[in-house]
């Protein structure tokens, strides 16, 4: 297995896989549950942990709460030296410093450890940062760490590389985790985050290198020029090594949900090419021809959810975004998808109460959003 030596101010000597395992997005028992399937993913986890992906990142939010008990308990087979451990602490979940050390303490239990190797603050955007100063946060997560139970500090980001900058002033961080993919380059200037990183010699963690699965299932056009290229390689293996050859990324974070898209990514990983210079043009083309059909850059991270008025707001863009990714003549295939979600969860149940709008990590105007998916669903 690829890895990457984790070497933030004079800390080094820890390598880290390339690849990261991320638990956004385990193995469900059914489409309308978060609850994870724990057979199919031990078995990830096993066979992750048998291939040298040995750091995983997990959240308090992740599966309502279910990825910190099931990876604590997945990894309770496992000596603790043996495995990296990234948790979240997401600050809007605390009213007051107490309820931060209570979260903290709750982590614990679930994940089943003494220590964790990374900890973030959560999602950090305006409004979450200044809810985390005022919680002091960091100060809290300094403290863990002479205490021994945090290793490194960092946080995940979401906003503009002008607040990233104004964050890093803020404390001193040993690593950062942002959204990093051959789309969000440009379209949430990653681009700029990156650099922003990379000069302040700070470790760059990736995640939703395949943009929550949408550079897994390209348009048919698009994956064709991919898959002109190179026959052998998955659509989805680019994406992963898109991120991984930037020097300055220590792990690419991938949210598997099935043995296939664990295998095909280790398999990329533990055959690592990084992209050369017609690689990049090959992408170049495939997103030229990907963005003719681009719909709405949901990536499913589910931070809009639960909707008060009970819309399922990701699953609704997702059905929307894979018909225009497919390019159906028609719209019988979407139609019988979008009455699966369930006539009480789509979109036409959006009140505009706005309440999703400052918790999209992506800037989406949800609201305006569901109204046209509203009206496109109509027969």
């Amino acid at each position: 297995m690829e890895t990457r030596l984790f070497k933030n101010k004079n800390k080094t000597g820890i390598k880290i896989p390339l690849l990261g395992f991320g638990t956004m997005r385990l193995p469900r028992q059914n489409e309308e549950t978060q609850e994870i399937n724990e057979k199919t993913g031990q078995e990830m986890v096993d066979y992750a942990m048998s291939h040298g992906v040995n750091y995983f990142d997990t959240a308090y939010m992740y599966h309502e709460g279910g990825a910190e008990t099931f990876i604590g308990k997945a990894l309770s087979k496992y000596p603790r030296e043996s495995y990296y451990l990234a948790d979240k602490i997401p600050p809007w979940r605390a009213e007051t410093a107490e309820d931060v050390s209570r979260i903290f303490e709750e982590q614990f239990q679930k994940c089943q450890i003494d220590y964790f190797d990374f900890y973030l603050i959560h999602n950090i955007n305006e409004e979450h940062f200044e809810l985390a100063e005022r919680l002091k946060v960091y100060d809290f997560m300094k403290q863990k760490q002479k205490e021994g139970k945090i290793r490194y500090i960092g946080f995940s980001f979401h906003d503009s590389p002008e607040f990233l900058e104004k964050v890093l002033d803020k404390h001193d961080w040993d690593f950062v985790q942002i959204q990093l993919n051959y789309l969000d380059w440009t379209i949430q200037n990653a681009k700029r985050q990156y650099e922003i990183l990379e000069e302040r010699q700070i470790p760059v963690i990736v995640m939703e290198p395949v943009r929550g699965g949408s550079l897994a299932t390209l348009s048919e056009k698009a994956t064709g020029i991919l898959k002109e290229a190179d026959p052998n390689a998955s659509t989805a293996s680019w994406a992963i090594r898109y991120a991984a050859t930037l020097p300055n990324v220590l792990t690419v974070l991938s949210g598997m949900s099935g043995m296939e898209q664990i295998k095909d990514n280790i398999s990329t990983i533990e055959n690592f090419r990084p992209l050369n210079e017609t690689d990049y043009k090959t992408i170049e083309a495939a997103v030229k021809e990907y963005q003719s059909s681009f719909a709405i850059p949901c990536t499913y991270c589910r931070y809009c959810m639960e909707c008060p008025s009970g819309v399922h707001i990701p699953k609704v863009f997702d059905k929307y975004n894979q018909y225009f990714a497919r390019g159906d003549s028609d719209k019988t295939r979407f139609l019988f998808e979008y009455r699966q979600i369930g006539e009480k969860r789509q979109a036409h149940q959006c009140t505009e109460c706005g309440i999703c709008l400052p918790k999209c990590p992506q800037g989406i105007d949800i609201p305006r959003e569901l109204e046209k998916i509203s009206e496109f669903s109509k027969d």
